[in-house]
């Protein structure tokens, strides 16, 4: 079998499991909306009474960081699962077979993508009654962020998941991780209108780099220099998170 058809026939069964319980789709979108409904109203008044803010209106704003926030924590946590098969044998059934070991985290990986780019998709059709207005170019892109993100994280967190092969080591280490990845990236409030040296410290975090380009997208901003290092920013933390993770899957098959 090539390596594209064992990456399919892992993501169809992925899949398939996913829409036996399509629940958790639906709560992953229930945390963004609720953001959307009850803290975005809040956000009028601040944007109209503070300088420094990026240009638009609160929905160009915040959308944005909802979209990148949707890509972090909807992958972040599906190692879970992963220790879950673990411990009931899937991932040793697997690993006799004779498909690649890549295959057994990318097809896993693309099931992630998929619900994380519906997910978007509904999140900005929400948005819209709110009053949010966006060039069309600009979202579809905001939403290939999603995906990559969505790739990175749930790579990282599958490759974590099999080292540490234990909830009560994986949640305390995600937890410590993006406590402070979600206050230094700007999601809630742009990083602009913090003081100098806080603004520095979120320089070295790229997520606030992946936030800012996309806030610039949904301004219809795309060739900036502000939306180049979204890109860049994105592009690295894709190609170490799968990196981490296919290296992981084969570390551990060996």
């Amino acid at each position: 079998m090539t390596f594209l058809r064992e990456t399919w026939i892992v993501f169809v069964r992925q899949w398939r499991l996913a829409l036996r319980n399509p629940v958790w789709v639906f709560l992953g979108l229930i945390q963004p909306i609720m953001y959307l409904g009850l803290f975005g109203p809040l956000l009028k008044k601040v944007v109209a009474a503070t300088p420094g803010l990026p240009p638009g209106d609160e929905w160009q704003i915040f959308v944005p960081g909802l979209l990148v926030q949707l890509g972090l924590f909807g992958a972040a946590f599906v190692g879970f699962a992963l220790i879950a098969e673990y411990r009931a044998g899937v991932i040793e059934r697997q690993r006799v077979t004779p498909a690649s070991r890549t295959a057994l985290l990318t097809g896993r990986v693309l099931r992630d993508v998929l619900t994380l780019v519906i997910q978007a998709v509904a999140l900005v059709l929400v948005a819209v009654p709110f009053g949010l207005r966006a060039p069309l170019g600009g979202i579809v892109l905001a939403i290939v962020v999603v995906a990559g993100l969505g790739a990175a994280f749930a790579a990282l967190s599958y490759g974590a998941a099999l080292r540490l092969k234990s909830e009560d080591a994986l949640a305390p280490l995600f937890n410590g991780l993006f406590v402070p990845v979600l206050l230094l990236s700007g999601i809630l409030l742009p990083m602009s209108i913090a003081p100098t040296w806080l603004q520095r410290v979120s320089d070295v975090n790229p997520i606030k780099h992946i936030v800012d380009g996309v806030r610039a997208y949904f301004q219809g901003d795309i060739a900036t220099s502000t939306g180049a290092w979204g890109l860049v920013s994105l592009v690295i933390l894709v190609a170490l998170g799968l990196w981490f993770g296919t290296s992981t899957f084969r570390r551990e098959s060996a």
